[in-house]
């Protein structure tokens, strides 16, 4: 979600890309959510972080802690961020329920893409 965000807020101002320890494929319910605000991320994929290995980053946004642990160090000044948002996957219930947290999520990865692009440099993790 928060790739969607970056590419759609900043006309592509941002290279974004999502990445992770365990890559997995976009989660049904993000791509529904994300439609709901006009965004289309259906052709997103979660990518290793093993892609970017010896790539030059400017920032390397995390969005949990356990992500934040396990993130590889990159080379150079790239400069980290963490945004501590629960998985929204994990919730249990009925679909109305996990719909609700997919939203919850995707209106706070908003919040924080906004203020990222509005001042990158001087970002407080929530």
């Amino acid at each position: 979600m928060a790739e969607g965000f970056l590419r759609h807020l900043t006309g592509g101002r941002f290279e974004a890309a999502s990445a992770g320890s365990d890559p997995i494929a976009v989660n049904p319910m993000a791509i529904h959510v994300m439609a709901e605000v006009g965004i289309d991320i259906s052709a997103q994929r979660s990518k290793s972080v093993d892609e970017f290995a010896g790539r030059d980053l400017a920032w390397l946004i995390t969005v949990c802690d356990r992500a934040a642990q396990r993130c590889p160090t990159f080379p150079g000044s790239v400069q980290r961020l963490n945004w501590d948002i629960p998985d929204p996957a994990h919730v249990a219930g009925s679909e109305g329920v996990r719909r609700a947290a997919f939203r919850d999520v995707r209106d706070t990865i908003r919040t924080l893409v906004e203020r990222f692009v509005s001042h990158p440099a001087g970002q407080p993790s929530p």
